[in-house]
């Protein structure tokens, strides 16, 4: 039988109301793939206006990684017990000031960058659960694969932010100017958006064969599927946070491109995950989670070293392509993984979570390290190490016996 992935339980909710919280969530994964790509395309410019070099770049951006660690493992619980909805809300206020106070603190210096980070970063882990907590729920509600697509989103919005930080370069907007006016209109957005979510699972008719829940939102760390999984993700999750904190920086050290194509450069990796993420459901429900994220982590492999060692801009472009492709269904397919079981989704996604996202916390600083002594572009290749692992690990995100006996929710 393949590992495809069906409805769990029977919605509780009108189809009406479904369609309404599948265009919340899209909504609530594109303003944080915007926000966050609207910093990430500036980096360069705040990289030199305060002349770090390599290894200091890495650790101002771990303080995005460190708030985000410190988020993820208590959020399981806060959105077990608060709701989805509520906590993107509050979450996405705290990153747009997060993201104003980064904009604003590059005038000044370090210091400021660095907590604004770290409040961006606190903010996105648990806006991060959140989301993927409704994601689970909507694809439950609609019967087949769609975590993918809510990702693409997620994509899609990090395209739009590289572009428009690609455009406010070139027309050379201030930082702060660009920053501020992108939390302002993510915040707005989100906020409208998330209040139209449904609720996190349906407690009227409890399933008599499936065993209640223990030990709360936390338990989950101590299942071996649910670690695994975590570490499938965080392979993909390295793959995807590298290139979008090192492309950029990569293209235009490495390749000697200008500032304006190393963010085109970024603009492509991004649209490629987008395309994979889009077009991905298809697959998944054709051939299974295991098969097609295994194919996608070898394309993977093969974009990065396209990427580090082809002889030409060019050729940089298509393994930059590549890579995006290969990086694409890891993450949402380890959420929906961990969404398997609706009363057991939030603890689970935000262990797999914590786990994925240590990739944030050690990308950063590895890939400064190595590329103090290798040039930024040759310390890419841990990315390839990595995914090689990723396609020992994809057994295990296999959907439970569970998870394929429902009908899907009605048109």
């Amino acid at each position: 039988m393949k590992d495809t992935m069906t409805s769990t339980i029977a919605p509780p909710v009108t189809p009406a109301r479904v369609r309404a919280a599948t265009t919340a969530t899209y909504a609530a994964f594109i303003g944080s793939g915007f926000a966050f790509a609207s910093w990430a395309s500036r980096i360069p410019q705040v990289r030199d206006r305060l002349d770090l070099d390599a290894s200091a770049l890495g650790l101002v951006l771990l303080a995005i990684a460190a708030g985000s660690m410190l988020a993820l493992p208590l959020s399981g619980p806060v959105v077990a017990r608060i709701g989805s909805s509520r906590t993107v809300m509050v979450m996405a206020v705290l990153l747009g000031v997060g993201l104003t106070a980064a904009a604003l603190g590059s005038l000044t210096g370090v210091v400021p960058v660095v907590i604004g980070l770290f409040v961006l970063g606190f903010a996105n882990g648990a806006w991060d659960v959140g989301m993927n907590v409704q994601g689970t729920v909507v694809e439950r509600h609609l019967g087949r694969s769609i975590m993918s697509r809510f990702h693409a989103g997620f994509s899609l919005g990090t395209v739009a932010g590289a572009l428009l930080g690609a455009a406010m370069v070139a027309l050379h907007v201030p930082v702060p100017v660009h920053l501020t006016g992108v939390a302002v209109l993510v915040v707005a957005g989100v906020v409208w958006q998330a209040r139209r979510f449904v609720a996190d699972h349906d407690d009227a008719e409890p399933d008599p064969a499936v065993e209640p829940p223990r030990g709360g939102a936390l338990a989950a760390w101590r299942e071996p599927r649910t670690l695994l999984i975590g570490v499938f993700v965080l392979a993909f999750s390295f793959a995807e946070g590298v290139g979008n904190d090192w492309i950029s920086v990569a293209a235009i050290d490495g390749h000697h491109v200008s500032a304006a194509l190393g963010t085109l450069t970024f603009a492509a990796f991004l649209s490629a995950m987008t395309i994979g993420r889009w077009f991905g459901p298809a697959l998944l429900d054709r051939h299974g989670r295991t098969r097609v994220v295994r194919v996608l982590a070898v394309i993977g492999i093969a974009g990065v070293a396209l990427f580090v060692f082809g002889p030409s801009p060019v050729h940089a472009f298509a393994g930059t392509m590549l890579w995006g492709l290969g990086a694409s269904l890891g993450f949402p397919v380890g959420m929906s993984a961990g969404g398997d079981d609706p009363r057991r989704a939030a603890g689970r996604v935000s262990v797999i979570a914590s786990i994925g996202y240590c990739a944030f916390l050690s990308g950063p600083p590895v890939i400064g390290f190595l590329g103090d002594h290798l040039t930024v572009l040759r310390a890419l290749t841990v990315v390839a190490v990595l995914l090689g692992l990723a396609t020992l690990l994809a057994g295990t995100v296999r959907p439970l016996p569970t998870a394929r006996s429902e009908a899907p929710l009605p048109k």
